[in-house]
């Protein structure tokens, strides 16, 4: 498996091998021991599954508090999207930056976002479908978010604002600055 750490180097990019033939395709999508050999050792508690029917459809920026906090391992079965990792750690050098990357079914890459990021993503194609691990189990009470365009975050998404499909929720969602130091 190949790795690629982003420039905020706790959010790292994996590229699984993919072994095609006639039939078809195998690929080993998760492996810990492989993870563990790049110092990724999560203990994943949870699967989720996503399915967005428009291209343009944002969800997040969520996270979950300690002691519910979750680290994600994504990935794309159908489709691509735009995945957006934003440091929320205050005391972190980069704290309020974002670093993003496409997840994308073609390329068969998974994005790891830790625990004191917010995650978000912007579908690329319609009909698309994520799947992600989590380390922790969901917990109503502790999840939380931000607005996915908080001028003060600027993230370069890849629809207008007006063209973009999102929950009531995540429309009501608070600024960063607005938010307590949840991640110190």
């Amino acid at each position: 498996m190949e790795i690629e750490r982003l420039t905020i180097p706790e959010v790292i990019l994996f590229y699984p091998k993919k072994h095609e033939d006639a039939r078809g395709y195998f690929s080993e999508t998760y492996n810990k021991e492989n993870l563990s050999d790049v110092d990724v050792n999560l203990d994943f508690k949870q699967d989720n599954h996503a399915f967005s029917y428009a291209k343009g459809t944002i969800r997040g920026l969520h996270f979950q508090i300690p002691p519910f906090d979750q680290d994600k391992l994504i990935r794309v079965v159908s489709g691509a999207i735009y995945d957006v990792a934003v440091d929320i750690r205050s005391n972190s050098p980069t704290f309020g930056h974002y670093v993003s990357a496409i997840i994308d079914s073609k390329k068969w890459n998974q994005i790891l976002v830790p625990s004191g990021f917010a995650h978000g993503l912007c579908t690329l194609e319609p009909n698309t479908e994520v799947i992600y691990k989590v380390n922790n189990y969901y917990s109503h009470q502790h999840d939380k978010g931000i607005l996915w365009n908080d001028p003060e975050i600027d993230i370069d998404w890849p629809v207008p604002d007006s063209g973009a499909v999102l929950s009531e929720k995540d429309l009501k969602l608070p600024l960063l600055s607005d938010l307590p130091k949840y991640f110190i």
